[in-house]
């Protein structure tokens, strides 16, 4: 089992493990995965009544790697360290936490770069379409290993919110409460609009090669520059962007060319090339298609409060005022469908400027309420 050494207000060293599957995997869309591994970590102890579990849900391009750094490696800090580890709002000295990374990612899980048993070359574009309920099946079965019956809670933000909802429909008796942040109970079009210019820049990449790219010996950059690029802007506020960048020209007055001139198109290439150079473009093309597909009130005539009948947890819902990309709004309509429900569901709505990025912020308020209410679970 990977384990952490903490040190005071961090997890410490972390060392992943990676959980070998060999019951085959039917997938939502009828593919079968005849095996597949999951990379993951855990943070903190099991207790005796094994009762204090809690598995973190990444979003888009995170990974199992939450909190903590990797020996030798000090730029490796977990991407929601921030909230995890001893005496943070997610409390390592009192819940055991995990983090996996999910499957069909580029993180250590089995995933499109990995080796396809049928052929002995990589999946590539090959590699089957995942959703929302695959990867919740998948954390279920991580936790089988694990002996983890029940999870205390679920949380995420973001795609990894969509996840902790889903988790309270597929297994309703195996999760107790449920964080549900800066979330939505599915994409609008204007969402999938953004996601689907996104997959155009990275299928339209000449070195896309159809997703086969490997054997090629490229990777498609150009696309995944500006799929990032896009996705950027929109997990931004405009008052965030003004302030970080305003209208800035680097050398203080317009150059009349097209390269780079404004401080906010340095930053977004800066933030491109770094995106690429690390994440798979086959990955982020079922990523957000998982996304997309996400919409749990779609077996139910779009009904979301029958959607969510079959739910048992206890939730808290947190929105951020600036996130237009899943405003409030979207969060108040799973609310609404939880009080139909008679479910417990606590609501804060955080007055943040940072847009859709405020879940990964260390805003006090946000941490606060996070604390609170993780205080208020009864682990016996």
């Amino acid at each position: 089992m990977a384990r952490a050494t903490q040190t005071a207000g961090s997890v410490g060293v972390v060392t992943p493990g990676v959980a070998v599957f060999t019951e085959p995997l039917r997938l939502r869309s009828g593919a079968l995965m005849p095996s597949y591994e999951l990379a993951y970590e855990t943070y903190g102890e099991l207790n005796a009544a094994r009762s204090n579990a809690v598995l973190v849900c990444h979003a888009l391009n995170a990974s199992h790697h939450v909190a903590g750094r990797y020996a030798g490696d000090s730029g490796s800090l977990g991407w929601w360290d921030n909230l995890v580890g001893p005496g943070k709002p997610l409390d390592t000295r009192r819940f055991f936490v995990v983090g996996v990374n999910n499957l069909g990612g580029c993180h250590g899980s089995t995933g499109p770069a990995s080796i396809n048993p049928a052929t002995g070359r990589p999946w590539g574009g090959d590699f089957p379409v995942v959703t929302v309920e695959d990867w919740v099946e998948c954390q279920a079965r991580l936790a089988d290993q694990l002996g983890i019956g029940r999870f205390a809670a679920v949380v995420g933000g973001s795609l990894g919110a969509m996840q902790a909802l889903q988790w309270t429909l597929s297994f309703p008796d195996r999760v107790g409460h449920a964080l549900v942040i800066a979330a939505a109970p599915r994409l609008s079009a204007q969402n999938i609009a953004f996601n689907e210019v996104a997959r155009q820049a990275i299928t339209t990449d000449p070195d896309f090669h159809d997703g086969h790219y490997y054997a090629h010996g490229v990777v498609p950059k150009r696309g995944l520059r500006v799929a990032r690029m896009i996705g950027h802007i929109t997990y931004l506020s405009d008052d965030a962007m003004a302030e970080k960048f305003g209208r800035v020209l680097r050398a203080g007055a317009p150059q009349f060319h097209f390269g780079v001139e404004f401080e906010i198109e340095s930053y977004l290439r800066h933030q491109g090339d770094k995106f690429a150079e690390y994440f798979d473009a086959n990955t982020y093309l079922r990523i957000t298609k998982a996304l997309d597909y996400f919409d749990p009130a779609a077996d139910h005539g779009g009904d979301l409060t029958a959607a969510l009948a079959q739910a048992r947890a206890a939730f808290l819902v947190v929105s951020f005022t600036s996130d237009w990309r899943f405003s409030p709004e979207r969060s108040r309509q799973i609310v609404r469908a939880l009080v139909d429900n008679r479910l417990r569901v606590s609501y804060g709505e955080i007055d943040a400027p940072h847009g859709h990025d405020a879940f990964l912020m260390d805003d006090p308020r946000y941490h606060g309420l996070v604390r609170a209410y993780l205080e208020g679970i009864d682990l016996g």
